[in-house]
């Protein structure tokens, strides 16, 4: 049996660490590291298998610092997998907009299918869609107007 490659102490490693088990018993003990943890977790194993897991390291960590970590995994799930469980639906929900949930929000909305997002993401989605489209048909016309203008004023000028 090979010895893991991840260092609990310095961190190091931890984004290759795919044992459940593992952060499991890091969880347990509150190690400090356990926000790298998970997003290795994520990089390494499916939605069902780190979902608990992110889950129980949002409820440990309070919020502010380190409490991005997690999302992060969400985040990865998103982008990897392209699924995420009810359980992290509801915790991006729960974290909302204009915190530490915003790039898994991200995330998930360009990664996940439309059909599977729940209600609350879909009408997200449409309003990030509708506002993406409308500013891209705008920005031309911002343009022209402000040539014309131009051109009105050198004519006076």
């Amino acid at each position: 049996m090979s010895t893991p490659k991840w260092n609990w102490e310095s961190g190091e490693g931890l984004l290759s660490i795919n044992d459940p088990a593992e952060v499991d018993a890091a969880l347990d003990r509150r190690d400090p590291h356990i926000g790298a943890a998970v997003i290795g977790l994520a990089l390494n194993c499916p939605p069902d298998v780190v979902s608990p897991r992110i889950i129980r390291a949002l409820e440990l960590l309070p919020s502010g610092q380190g409490r991005d970590f997690p999302f992060t995994a969400i985040a990865h799930l998103a982008r990897l997998d392209g699924e995420l469980t009810p359980e992290l639906y509801a915790a991006l929900r729960a974290e909302g907009l204009g915190g530490a949930a915003d790039n898994a929000i991200d995330d998930t909305l360009g990664f996940v299918p439309f059909r599977d997002l729940p209600p609350w993401l879909k009408r997200r989605w449409v309003y990030v869609t509708v506002r993406e489209t409308l500013l891209r048909w705008l920005r031309p016309v911002e343009a022209i107007g402000e040539a014309w203008r131009s051109l009105r004023e050198r004519g006076r000028g």
